[in-house]
C-alpha cells in the first residue's frame, strides 16, 4: 500500500473530540472510584468488545498441563529453563500451547515475572539450543528465506535482540513467552484454526472475537497455569507486547485484572494510539490489511472513525489503577508516537479519580527522557522495534511498581 496516502503531518490531523472516560453513556458524570469500577469501567469494556476486539466466548474450557520439562543451570548457570505444554480442551477439540519460562537460578522464593507473546516461535527469542522448535505454522519473516512456514533450528535466536533475557534474569525477574501462532495463527483463515476452533462461531454477530482477542484470551490461560506454579509470584506478573502484540497486551490487561502491570511497546493503531487522529496507520487501513485482528463491527468505522463510541485512551484507562507503560519510537510515525502519548495523557484522569497523583503532563517528553509515573511513557530514538533501552525502562518501572 502506498504510504503517500497516509498522513504524517500534524497540521493535517483532523479536529476531534474524545469520548470522556468519566462520563456515563447517559451523560451523567462519574464522581468517584466506586462508580468507575462498578459501572463505568464495565460500560467501556463492553463497548470495546462490541465495536473493536469482539467478545470472547463464555463457554468454559479445561486447562491442563500435558507435559513439562525443567533444566537447571541453563544460560551458563544463570537460569532454570522450563517448557510447559498446556492443553486447552473444548467441547469437541483441543489446542496445545507451549510456554517457555526462564527463572533466575539464584532465586529465593517465588519471583515476579514478565509474560509476552512472540512472533515466530519460542526458539527465536534466544540462541539457547535447549529451546524446543515449534511444529505449528510460523510466518516466514524470520525464517531466513524458508518458505514452507515451518520453523527450523536455523531461526534459533533470530529475535533475540528483542528479548533482554539475561538482563531480566539478573534483575530478579522471570520471563515467560508463547509463540502467538500457538494460540491463533496470524492470517485470515476464517477463524477455523487456533483458539477459535475450540468454540462454535456465529459470524452473523459482528462482535465475534478476532485474533487479538484470541491472543489476549490465551495469555489469560497461561496466567491460569502460572498461578499454580510455586516458583512464580502470580500476583506480580507484568504483561508486555510489541506492535500487534502490544495491542494484545493492552487488551489482555483490560480484560484480566490479574495482570499486575501492563506494557505496550509501539502498539499504534488499535493499541495505544488515538484512532481519531488518523495519523500514520488508520482504522480503515488496519481493517483492510488485517481483517482477522478485530471484530467485523470495527469495519463500520473505516470511513467514520469520529463516530466510534470509544477511543484508545479509554483502553489504557481500563487498566487503572494498575501501572501501565506506553512506549513509542521517534521514527515509528506509522504507530503515531504523539497519538500514543496523548492517549496516555487522556487516560490519566481515571487514575487521578482513583487517588493517583503526579501523573503525566500535557507536554510530550523529549526523546529518551522517560516518565515513570503510574501511567508511564517514553519515546526513544529509532524505529519500530524493542531494544535494550526499552527493556531497561520496563525493568526500572517494574522495580518501582511491582
Amino acid at each position: 500500500m502506498d504510504d503517500s496516502v497516509f498522513n504524517y503531518d500534524e497540521s493535517k490531523v483532523p479536529d476531534y473530540t474524545l469520548p470522556d472516560p468519566l462520563v456515563f453513556e447517559d451523560g451523567s458524570p462519574v464522581v468517584d472510584a466506586g462508580a468507575w469500577l462498578v459501572r463505568r469501567r464495565p460500560e467501556i469494556l463492553a463497548l470495546f468488545e462490541e465495536h473493536v476486539y469482539g467478545r470472547a466466548p463464555a463457554e468454559p474450557v479445561t486447562v491442563s498441563v500435558d507435559s513439562t520439562s525443567l533444566v537447571a543451570g541453563a544460560l551458563d548457570g544463570l537460569a532454570t529453563r522450563k517448557e510447559i505444554t498446556l492443553r486447552l480442551a473444548g467441547a469437541s477439540s483441543h489446542l496445545d500451547i507451549n510456554i517457555l519460562v526462564y527463572l533466575p537460578q539464584a532465586r529465593k522464593g517465588a519471583v515476579p515475572l514478565f509474560i509476552g507473546l512472540n512472533f515466530a516461535g519460542n526458539h527465536t527469542i534466544h540462541a539457547d539450543p535447549g529451546i524446543t522448535v515449534p511444529t505449528s505454522w510460523v510466518p516466514n519473516t524470520l525464517q531466513l528465506g524458508i518458505e514452507d512456514h515451518r520453523a527450523t533450528p536455523a531461526s534459533r535466536g533470530a529475535a533475540s535482540s528483542r528479548w533482554a533475557v539475561e538482563a531480566i534474569l539478573r534483575r530478579g525477574y522471570g520471563l515467560a513467552t508463547i509463540y502467538c501462532g500457538d494460540i491463533d495463527p496470524d492470517f485470515d483463515d476464517g477463524f477455523n484454526n487456533g483458539v477459535h476452533g475450540l468454540f462454535a462461531r456465529d459470524d452473523a454477530h459482528g462482535d465475534a472475537w478476532g485474533t487479538i482477542s484470541g491472543w489476549a484470551w490465551g495469555l489469560s490461560r497461561a496466567l491460569d497455569y502460572l498461578e499454580q506454579d510455586d516458583s512464580i509470584d502470580a500476583s506480580r506478573v507484568a504483561v508486555m507486547g510489541h506492535s500487534r502484540l502490544g495491542k494484545t497486551a493492552l487488551w489482555a490487561g483490560a480484560t484480566d485484572p490479574r495482570f499486575a502491570l501492563v506494557i505496550s511497546n509501539d502498539s499504534g493503531c488499535g493499541g495505544a494510539a488515538l484512532s481519531r487522529r488518523e495519523f500514520g496507520e488508520t482504522v480503515k487501513r488496519i481493517n483492510t490489511v488485517f481483517p482477522h485482528w478485530f471484530c467485523t463491527n470495527f469495519r463500520a468505522y473505516n470511513d467514520r472513525v469520529a463516530t466510534l463510541p470509544v477511543d484508545q485512551h479509554q483502553l489504557i484507562a481500563l487498566v487503572a489503577p494498575r501501572p501501565v507503560y506506553i512506549a513509542s519510537a521517534a521514527d515509528d510515525l506509522w504507530a503515531d508516537p504523539r497519538g500514543e502519548f496523548l492517549a496516555a495523557v487522556a487516560a490519566s484522569p481515571v487514575y487521578r479519580l482513583m487517588g493517583m497523583q503526579n501523573l503525566l503532563g500535557r507536554e510530550m517528553p523529549a526523546v529518551e527522557t522517560p516518565i515513570h509515573t503510574r501511567v508511564a511513557y517514553h519515546v526513544r530514538s529509532g524505529g519500530h522495534n524493542v531494544t535494550s533501552y526499552d527493556w531497561e525502562q520496563y525493568l526500572n518501572f517494574a522495580d518501582r511498581w511491582l
